[in-house]
């Protein structure tokens, strides 16, 4: 039987010989973690190799997503569809083991990782999800979710912002089933992070309330494995285990030093590393032993069987609640989502309300939260005025976790990263609103939904200079533009309560794509269609208002400037005007080429495009003899139709645009 020391050096010499065969990628962090993951993978982790999404393994992140040949090595021994010929292609082109862990590209990465931090926020979503499920539905002797979320940090995790804002909830939100084990190994690119990193780590998470289990050796196999134990035992706060390791363990020459943290060891220094560890086999050798230690295949084909005879047991004793909890971790809408939210539509356009998108938005929320029970919403401490919390809904209670609504006050980072974590988990969908100017605390969140084909969807509200008074520091100008140049994420303008309905309609059937809803402080008023009409909003652009025959001008607007290119059009009542509301260009842009033409000619190229945004985007749609009215500076203070005047946001500037082409 192997050593716990030889069964970590397999996992150092899989990440140190990837490295080296690639040219690229970390080593150091593999190295000096090796006998953590040992210890954390082979005694404490429930998880099946051969079904990755079993719903109640549990969860693994690695928050120091450089470190991920640690990652790829544990899945490759324990049996994962990770091949050794994979680690030999680490880090090339369309391979199952990337740079840093991707979400869907390698099986048994929860999480996309690399930019640190956002790991152990994302785990705090996830522990969250387990806990609040766990009350949901669990019963007397029925712990159908009852999983742990264990992640991996490093020094840079825990320099990065968010790792205060997340870890300070997690400690407030008592998830006693997140324990996190931090790799203090005091190196970071730039050398020994003393110069800059200096404070008490126990002291700042015993202030958050976290169980901490400070100055534990980390290639102590016995010291990891009680720290771990003790944790386990501490259900009413999350847990941080700080791990002394050793930078590029066992390297004569480099460990403990930057030099193994972001490049190949070298052929000669790791040659010395194989001696100095007495390990005699050669590149991506694993001895038969070794393999046999690690292999997790068995006794994760039993630890699911078993949850599978408690489940069966389960739905025969609650069979509704079981089905509900299927449907719910499958990620499927109710079976009769289509007629209630439809019940929803003629609520809405019965009402005709001219009101804020921002107060059309949290009237959808109040009809839809009865139909779905896995709305989880919040707001980074903006509850009114983002209008997040629908009628009825409750603010979940820090202690008890109970209610749908979460208080994550002024964190934006950490509220987008925990509702990946959320979404990641499975059974609930996340929503969270903040100021569409705040989305650039968040930018790196909402690019990771994106990048991971989460289910997210982000309230960002207070869309333009119409917000008045607040000035340019929170008027969005470039918010906007630069929002739809992310790829695989909707954004969504609407001009009217019908349309926010249908983005919210779209955003909830868009199981593989996060929304971004962007909604108005100021009134809009509500327009007027027939079905037909109605029925095209879904597409992302089409026509409001047209005319007869070929059009001589098309404007286009979103959000609060269509009244505008409405009044425009009435105003060259004797000349063919078409409007067109383009309140999802992502999605208008993937219909096929007849719909578009049919929306907007090829023949006709004198188009005008007004938005309260930076106006470059437009371009696409109106070509370079096409004209924008829009924005190319930053706001002022000053109510809000005083600025729409001061720049040029107007009827008159529509129309003149539009005479200065047709004559």
């Amino acid at each position: 039987m192997p050593s716990r020391r030889e069964c970590a050096d397999a996992l150092r010499f899989l990440a140190a010989d990837a490295v080296e065969r690639a040219k690229s990628g970390h080593p150091g962090a593999p190295m000096g973690m090796a006998d953590m993951a040992q210890v954390l993978w082979s005694d404490f982790l429930r998880h099946n190799p051969a079904n990755p999404k079993w719903v109640d393994r549990d969860r693994f992140v690695l928050s120091n997503g450089h470190a991920s040949m640690l990652l790829y090595g544990l899945l490759h021994l324990t049996g994962y569809d990770v091949s050794l010929e994979d680690l030999q292609n680490f880090r090339q082109l369309h391979s199952k083991t990337p740079g840093h862990p991707e979400y869907g590209a390698t099986p048994g990465v929860e999480t996309t990782t690399g930019p640190l931090g956002q790991g152990i926020a994302m785990a705090v979503g996830m522990a969250l999800a387990e806990r609040k499920l766990a009350l949901e539905f669990n019963r007397e002797g029925f712990p159908i979710v009852d999983h742990y979320t264990y992640v991996f940090m490093g020094d840079g995790c825990l320099m990065e912002g968010i790792s205060h804002e997340a870890c300070s909830l997690a400690g407030t939100y008592g998830l006693g089933k997140l324990i996190a084990l931090y790799d203090a190994n005091g190196i970071s690119i730039d050398g020994k992070v003393s110069g800059w990193f200096t404070e008490n780590i126990p002291a700042r998470f015993k202030s958050y309330g976290w169980h901490v289990i400070a100055d534990v050796d980390g290639h102590d196999a016995l010291a990891i494995k009680r720290a771990i134990a003790r944790a386990r035992k501490t259900t009413d706060r999350p847990s941080l285990i700080c791990c002394r390791t050793h930078i590029g363990f066992g390297a004569p020459d480099k460990q403990d030093s930057a030099a193994a943290h972001g490049a190949p060891l070298g052929e000669e220094e790791l040659a010395k590393t194989r001696a100095a560890l007495n390990w005699p086999y050669g590149p991506f050798e694993i001895p038969a032993e070794i393999a046999d230690a690690w292999d997790a295949r068995a006794r994760g084909k039993k630890l699911e069987a078993r949850w599978d005879v408690l489940f069966a047991r389960y739905a025969e004793a609650f069979p509704a609640e079981a089905a509900e909890f299927r449907r719910r971790m499958a990620g499927n809408l109710p079976a009769n989502w289509e007629a209630d939210v439809a019940k929803l539509g003629e609520k809405v356009r019965k009402a005709e309300e001219s009101i804020a998108t921002r107060v059309a938005s949290q009237h959808v929320i109040s009809g839809l939260a009865p139909m779905l029970p896995e709305l989880l919403g919040g707001s980074a401490d903006l509850t009114g005025s983002v209008g997040t919390k629908g009628e009825g809904m409750v603010t979940m209670e820090p202690k008890t976790l109970g209610g749908s609504h979460i208080s994550y006050g002024v964190r934006e980072f950490a509220m987008g990263a925990i509702m990946n974590g959320v979404a990641l988990h499975g059974g609930y969908i996340p929503y969270g609103g903040t100021f569409l100017v705040f989305s650039d605390y968040e930018r790196n969140a909402i690019r990771l939904s994106a990048l991971m084909r989460q289910r997210v969807i982000w309230i960002l509200t207070h869309d333009s200079i119409g917000l008045g008074e607040d000035g340019p520091t929170h008027q969005p100008v470039e918010h906007l533009p630069s929002l739809r140049v992310m790829p695989n994420l909707n954004v969504w303008r609407p001009c009217d309560a019908e349309e926010t309905l249908y983005a919210w309609k779209t955003a909830l059937e868009s199981a593989t794509r996060p929304t971004a809803m962007i909604l108005s402080r100021q009134k809009v008023p509500f327009v007027k269609r027939d079905p037909d009409t109605a029925a095209n909003i879904a597409r992302g652009g089409y026509i409001l208002k047209d005319c007869d025959g070929l059009p001589e001008a098309i404007i286009l607007a979103t959000g609060s400037e269509v009244e505008i290119a409405l009044k425009a059009a009435e105003s060259l009542a004797a000349r063919r005007i078409r409007v067109v509301s383009m309140p999802c260009t992502e999605l208008f842009d993937e219909q096929d080429d007849i719909y578009k033409n049919m929306v907007l000619p090829h023949a006709v190229r004198e188009r005008v495009a007004v938005e309260a945004a930076q106006e470059d985007l437009w371009r696409k749609y109106v070509g370079l003899d096409g004209a924008v009215v829009g924005m190319r500076s930053f706001g002022e203070s000053a109510p809000a139709k005083v600025l729409y005047g001061y720049f040029n946001i107007t009827v008159e500037a529509v129309v003149e645009a539009v005479k200065k082409m047709i004559g």
